[in-house]
């Protein structure tokens, strides 16, 4: 949709992380593993289109957070044209708000891989899970939400503003009841709300240093 609104050619290729044993043993360079697979079939499509420059999505507030990804950007010649801008989150949301682009308000949205701990497997079926539970989330309208995956605990993170309305006891029921149909044995709330990157915390400052 948003392609078509601004006149971009928009092709779907098909990646196969999963087929890549290191990448399902979930490391902490995980997200590395994943960009490398990514960014190489996109430079490859690039240059069978004869396009000379790869771009993506990265900006400011990404910078602030463990991101494996950028060294394999780095290794592909990627380029990141909102950090080049100095743009932010907030900023993308602002300019995208002001040009009338239908994604302005459109909660993040973030690998379903980036649900799991590190060190834990991710198969096909782990991440079927994930994605049906955040489907039913969706269908009752929260808007901003994770499910991170605890063996046989989903862990729910939603923004601050949208707890009081899960605590509701129909809403909670009918969570727990589709939750439990999908696979789980408990559901849990994180406290704390949604954050990006909730699953980097365990990591603490040295491990993101040898990392980087």
């Amino acid at each position: 949709e948003l392609a078509k609104l601004i006149g971009c050619r928009h092709i779907t290729v098909n990646s196969h992380e999963l087929d890549n044993p290191s990448f399902v043993n979930n490391p902490v360079n995980r997200c590395y593993l994943c960009k490398d697979e990514l960014y190489k079939i996109g430079r490859k499509q690039a240059d069978e289109l004869g396009i000379a420059t790869v771009v993506d999505g990265t900006n400011l507030d990404d910078l602030k957070d463990h991101r494996p990804g950028l060294k394999a950007a780095k290794e592909w010649r990627i380029r990141h044209p909102l950090v080049e801008a100095g743009m932010t989150k907030a900023d993308i949301r602002r300019y995208s708000r002001d040009l009338n682009l239908p994604s302005w308000d459109k909660p993040a949205i973030a690998c379903l891989s980036s649900r799991f701990p590190y060190g834990v497997e991710i198969n096909v079926e782990r991440l079927e899970k994930i994605a049906a539970c955040e489907s039913f989330l969706k269908e009752l309208r929260f808007r901003q939400f994770r499910v991170r995956y605890h063996g046989e605990t989903a862990r729910i993170e939603l923004a601050p503003e949208e707890i009081a309305r899960l605590v509701d006891k129909e809403i909670r029921s009918a969570i727990v009841r589709r939750f439990k149909e999908i696979g789980f044995a408990y559901v849990s709330l994180d406290l704390e709300g949604y954050r990006t990157g909730s699953m980097n915390e365990a990591l603490g400052n040295k491990a993101r240093i040898l990392i980087q």
